[in-house]
């Protein structure tokens, strides 16, 4: 029943649907299920190469089992603030971690990120980024660099020279902008190309025609990005008479 635990025939129906190349969408409307539950279901029992539904089954079995006999001798899950739900925001954690997954981040940056950002403060240093996800300093240190590269976190050092990963508002819109710069670069190679391979040639007319057309997305992200920076820096029902459309509230 949605709402529910997946039952093994949902399962399977989410295995055809891979194996027909469907998005997690159209698999999740056709379940009666939320896109995030089918996402989250892949992406923790293989990815979408690797998913069978009896594995994922008999994990999920494993799982509640686990949960209905846990060990007298683990800790205590920590108390959340603002009277949260534990369950909830570890559901939700997980929800997180597989959207990211699933839109190309390897799994320990996708944990990483999602720490830090279901962190109120927003900044973690690698310590407890470790002890939290409960993985060696070596796996956060891979992470963090991974992150580094795609402007997602950035570094700060405290006045005991510990390093602290952060995220913020200013993150999001220089991740955005570097990934403009991204397809300059690639713009800059295609039509290196077209030098190359000679002018009016197929080979040419291709890497002139990705050419234009990265060109023109990056300069329609870096303008909406400098026009919707505001948004990052007002809370909610305060937007701008410039940034503000009609339509569903942005949350």
């Amino acid at each position: 029943m949605p709402g529910g635990r997946l039952t093994q025939q949902e399962r399977q129906q989410i295995a055809l649907g891979l194996a027909d190349s469907l998005p997690y969408a159209e698999i999740a409307r056709r379940l009666g299920r939320p896109t995030s539950t089918v996402t989250r279901e892949v992406m923790r029992n293989g990815g979408p190469t690797a998913y069978r539904a009896d594995l994922a089954h008999r994990a999920t079995e494993r799982r509640a089992h686990r949960r209905r006999t846990p060990s007298s001798q683990g800790p205590e899950p920590a108390p959340q603030p603002h009277g949260r739900d534990g369950g909830a925001v570890a559901e939700y954690e997980e929800t997180f971690i597989a959207v990211l997954m699933a839109s190309g981040l390897p799994k320990m940056p996708a944990r990483v990120l999602t720490c830090l950002f279901i962190t109120d403060a927003g900044r973690l240093t690698a310590s407890r980024l470790a002890q939290r996800l409960q993985v060696s300093p070596a796996s956060i240190s891979k992470a963090i660099a991974f992150l580094e590269s795609q402007s997602l976190v950035r570094r700060e050092r405290d006045e005991r020279r510990r390093d602290h990963y952060v995220v913020d508002n200013d993150l999001f819109y220089q991740s955005t902008i570097a990934s403009a710069r991204a397809n300059d670069r690639l713009v800059e190679t295609a039509r290196r190309g077209v030098a190359v391979l000679g002018p009016h040639t197929p080979a040419a007319t291709r890497l002139e025609n990705v050419a234009r057309f990265l060109d023109f997305i990056s300069e329609s992200i870096v303008r909406a990005a400098e026009q919707a920076r505001e948004v990052l820096h007002t809370g909610p029902g305060t937007a701008s008479p410039d940034t503000a459309r009609p339509g569903p509230d942005h949350r």
